[in-house]
């Protein structure tokens, strides 16, 4: 019999869609407690999209939008998820120095597993932003208590992206770094893990990745998306950018639909269940 193919891991970044990096010059933090925050709405739906499903997965949470909306995170932990930390304030890790960084996953590990009851074992830089020059985040990591990291995107990107390093799990110092997944095609390593690329690219591509990743390199595949991605209804930013405006906003309105085929075509899991119960 044919060997079955890996189940692989579904991750979500909950942040708003006002505490976008690239929104960052055009909405100041002092904002934030005044925007419409529509995180509870869009979580709610996530859930029942999963549950309908059979599907767990790892919620990368914000210890700002925890503090704010603590029964989102209850929610989560109750209905099987994995709660994980993306972080209080959504600053990147390559703009905070080793002290500040240090106190922004420890708070938001510590509000997090007060919520959630549970111990917070995961974490994501924002916009994947530990890199070559701040490799020392994973001690601060460690230290904070933190077994994983999901923060390295090994592809090439204006923002972020550190394109030689591995692809897949491996170990920093005692901390497992667990990449966001690529596909290996060219001598090039190609983004087939979500986010923008998933709303821009044909569903039918984004399948093809995975699937080539399940079954050449017969490894689990690691996905994320965001809350705000399903939300068409959501304010639009004045003034920002042609470039940050599509990258953005492109296919938002098709996103929710695509995931449920993501949901029906392949197996999905809970990152520390998948990586941490293996080794």
């Amino acid at each position: 019999m044919p060997a079955q193919p890996p189940i692989n891991a579904l991750t979500i970044d909950v942040e708003d869609y006002f505490q976008v990096s690239a929104f960052a010059p055009h909405i100041p933090r002092s904002d934030w407690p005044i925007r419409e925050c529509r995180i509870e709405r869009n979580v709610d739906c996530i859930l029942a999209m999963l549950d309908e499903h059979g599907t767990k997965a790892t919620f990368f949470t914000l210890g700002w939008v925890a503090e704010r909306y603590p029964e989102v995170i209850r929610r989560i932990a109750a209905n099987g998820h994995e709660v994980a930390s993306h972080g209080y304030g959504h600053e990147r890790a390559s703009d905070q120095t080793p002290e500040g960084f240090f106190s922004d996953v420890q708070v938001a590990k510590l509000i997090l597993e007060d919520l959630a009851g549970c111990e917070v074992k995961g974490y994501r830089a924002p916009s994947f932003s530990i890199g070559e020059k701040n490799l020392w985040a994973f001690e601060c990591l460690e230290r904070a208590g933190y077994h994983y990291s999901s923060s390295i995107y090994p592809i090439r990107h204006d923002h972020y992206g550190m394109p030689d390093a591995p692809r897949h799990a491996h170990r920093i110092g005692k901390l497992l770094e667990i990449p966001v997944t690529t596909l290996r095609l060219f001598n090039r390593n190609w983004p087939a893990s979500g986010g923008g690329y998933f709303r821009l690219m044909p569903y039918g591509i984004s399948r093809w990745m995975i699937r080539r990743v399940n079954t050449v390199d017969q490894l689990s595949a690691v996905f994320y998306f965001h809350p705000w991605e399903i939300d068409p209804g959501q304010p639009r930013i004045p003034g920002i950018g042609a470039k940050t405006r599509f990258r953005h906003y492109v296919n938002i309105h098709r996103m929710e639909h695509r995931l449920h085929r993501l949901l029906a075509d392949f197996a999905w899991g809970r990152m520390d269940e998948l990586f941490l119960d293996q080794i």
